[in-house]
């Protein structure tokens, strides 16, 4: 098969559970057992960072693999959902899955596939722990589907386990309250594997110190530890945005830089670090200048999007992948704060997430260009303007993710703000998103 043929018979085959919600997710670890088994246990062939959580654990990847990459090592790097191209998922040192690679890899397990019947989920575990065993890398940083215990990634035994911080997502799947979420995240804390903890949140730091105890794993509540607070905005010719850090309350990497300037990310950094400290414990050796370097070009590096992304100027046009209440807040707070004229936003949800709760907190004052990405799983333009009219957001519907982006675009002046999100599947339609990070 071409590279085409070989992902039309993934997705028609594999249910993928970004594209079509519920059916594509597997509850339990056999298949992904059953599959690494029948390829010789790959999971066991390198090192790894195992990453969880709600919001953030994305973006703590890739500045961890960023920063390993600066410290000269071949880092592999597993994330989910791709924006664009699939083969987004599987990185090693930056560079993505060649397309060859996942040809070759379907048509000699396509047999194993067809006996298991595996979702796409588990399959994409099963080829990028495959890849990386093969590729020799010194870690892979791996990042979970979703919830934890019982995702595919839950076969490798890390050297270190992060879990960012815990928020109402998925809650069909993972349960309805904060406690009952970070139960499920904690399912990756492993017997004697220290794990790091991002965010300390009342409601869930007991679960993770229980479930900590009984595995014997150090815990690490890493904002106890450091703090991050951005001292002033980006800047607007190299995208940096200065950041002040303290290490138990002295100054720690001064006039450090960040190549990630959402808000949020003072959020993620702590776990960042002290999860890179656990490494150092462990022998890795990341000197001050590959921190520094890391957490500058953490995009040129890994080549993360959609993390605050300024894709156009006069007006400022910005693409955002925050999509749950907890992580469009700080969204939303900081798109208030910027200083414009008028504000276009063009917005798109799925139909499986909290769209009210979604849509209450956008701002008011702003314009909506509502749409749908081309997904199942979207939620059908006109029916989210209407749930959006209903709330006081005055807007219309779009044909397209493209034709809502132009039309906005077309109505801003150059002195006005355009924000670009609700869903990851929006953002992922933005074109200008990957001419200007190739």
């Amino acid at each position: 098969m071409t590279y085409a043929e070989t992902l039309a018979y993934l997705l028609e085959h594999l249910p993928m559970f970004q594209r079509v919600g519920a059916a594509g997710f597997k509850k339990g670890l056999g298949n992904t057992l059953a599959l690494a088994g029948a390829m010789g246990h790959p999971e066991r062939e390198f090192r790894s960072v195992h990453v969880a959580g709600t919001n953030g654990k994305g973006s703590s990847s890739h500045l961890l693999a960023a920063v390993l990459q600066a410290a000269g090592y071949k880092v592999g790097l597993y994330t989910s959902p791709h924006l664009r191209d699939f083969t987004e998922r599987i990185r090693v040192n930056g560079r993505q899955l060649p397309p060859e690679y996942l040809v070759e890899w379907v048509a000699r397990w396509r047999p194993q596939f067809d006996e298991v019947q595996p979702s796409f989920f588990e399959m994409c575990v099963a080829l990028a722990f495959t890849y990386f065993a093969e590729q020799r890398v010194d870690v892979a940083i791996v990042e979970v589907g979703l919830g934890g215990r019982f995702d595919s990634t839950n076969i490798i035994t890390p050297l270190v386990s992060l879990i960012t911080n815990i928020s109402l997502d998925h809650q069909a799947f993972l349960g309805d309250t904060l406690p009952e979420i970070a139960g499920e995240k904690a399912g990756i804390i492993k017997p004697g594997v220290p794990v790091v903890v991002s965010q300390t949140q009342p409601e869930t730091v007991g679960v993770f110190e229980r479930e900590a105890s009984a595995k014997l794993a150090h815990l690490v509540l890493a904002d106890q530890i450091y703090q991050a607070a951005f001292t002033a905005e980006p800047a607007a010719e190299t995208g940096l945005r200065p950041l002040a850090v303290t290490q138990h309350g002295r100054p720690y990497l001064p006039n450090a830089e960040l190549g990630l300037p959402g808000d949020y990310q003072q959020l993620n950094l702590p776990g960042v670090l002290a999860t890179l400290d656990e490494l150092r414990a462990l022998g890795f050796r990341t000197t001050e200048a590959a921190l520094r370097t890391g957490l500058r070009q953490v995009v040129p590096l890994t080549g993360l999007r959609g993390r605050w992304s300024v894709i156009g100027r006069r007006p400022l046009v910005i693409c955002d992948t925050g999509h749950n209440a907890a992580g469009l807040a700080l969204v939303v707070a900081q798109l208030r704060r910027l200083p414009r004229e008028h504000l276009h936003l063009v917005i798109g949800a799925v139909n499986d997430k909290d769209v009210a709760g979604m849509l209450a907190l956008l701002p008011r004052e702003g314009t909506y260009y509502f749409c749908a990405a081309d997904i199942p799983r979207a939620l059908a333009a006109a029916e989210l303007a209407q749930q959006g009219a209903a709330l006081g957001l005055a807007g219309e519907a779009h044909a397209s993710v493209a034709a809502a982006v132009a039309a906005a675009r077309a109505a801003a002046g150059p002195r006005d703000v355009v924000f670009i999100g609700g869903s990851t599947f929006v953002v992922a339609e933005v074109d200008d998103l990957f001419t200007h990070f190739p």
